[in-house]
This record gives structure tokens, C-alpha cells and sequence, in this order.
């Protein structure tokens, strides 16, 4: 796994993609996958509550565990960011903003893990550099 160097950037993509948890195992959110030659900054996470009733959000950095958005973690060991926070009915958490932004490296990801099946939708904006 090797470790872009962010000085010598010749490319940033803004990103914003999205996942509502369909269960209540972890899944992945966003992947960075082995020599991809990038290193994914993330910027916002936020949990947000669609139903009338409160649900929990854990985020979590997955090493070993870069594939595809909505699979199963493939292996390696979940690093909480948030863990089981409690998100009111139809209401927001705010889980990564960009005062405690992660650099994601090749060959992890960001897991999401929903309470209550399908009750929250996950967002992350990030910045991939090459």
C-alpha cells in the first residue's frame, strides 16, 4: 500500500456521493482500492435520519477493506469515528467535518453501519487526489 505524495499533486476531484444501509451490518461507503495511486481527503460525513424515529450511526475506517460501495468490508479491522451515536428522528449528525478531516490510503475504506434498517442516508464529500 503505498502512500501518494499530496505535494506532487496533478489532479483534485471534487465528490460527493451518498448510501442509505438497506441492514444494520457494516457496509462499505466509500472505497479507496490498493495501488489506485490516490489518497482520498474526506471533508463532511453526515448521518441523516429520514424516519420518525431515533437510529444509530457508527462510521468507521476499514483497513483492508476497499470494495465496492454497499458490500460487506472484505476483511482488515474497523477503526470507530463515530460509534453507535444516536440520530433523533428526522434530524442530522454531522460525523467527520472538515476541522477533523481523514486521509483515506490505498486499500481501506469508510464503513457505515445503520441501527435501523433503512433509516439513514449517508453522505461524504471528499477531495480525490492524484
Amino acid at each position: 500500500m503505498a502512500n501518494p505524495n499530496i505535494v506532487a499533486v496533478t489532479t483534485i476531484y471534487g465528490t460527493t456521493t451518498y448510501y442509505t444501509p438497506t441492514g444494520t451490518t457494516a457496509v462499505v461507503l466509500l472505497a479507496n482500492t490498493a495501488s489506485s495511486g490516490k489518497v482520498y481527503k474526506i471533508n463532511q460525513i453526515v448521518a441523516a435520519n429520514t424516519t420518525t424515529s431515533a437510529a444509530n450511526a457508527t462510521v468507521s475506517i476499514y483497513t483492508n477493506g476497499a470494495v465496492a460501495q454497499g458490500s460487506a468490508p472484505s476483511g482488515g479491522t474497523a477503526y470507530p469515528v463515530v460509534s453507535a451515536v444516536s440520530v433523533p428522528a428526522n434530524a442530522s449528525l454531522i460525523c467527520v467535518d472538515k476541522t477533523t478531516a481523514i486521509y483515506l490510503q490505498e486499500g481501506t475504506s469508510i464503513s457505515i453501519t445503520s441501527g435501523t434498517a433503512s433509516s439513514l442516508t449517508f453522505s461524504i464529500s471528499y477531495e480525490d487526489i492524484s
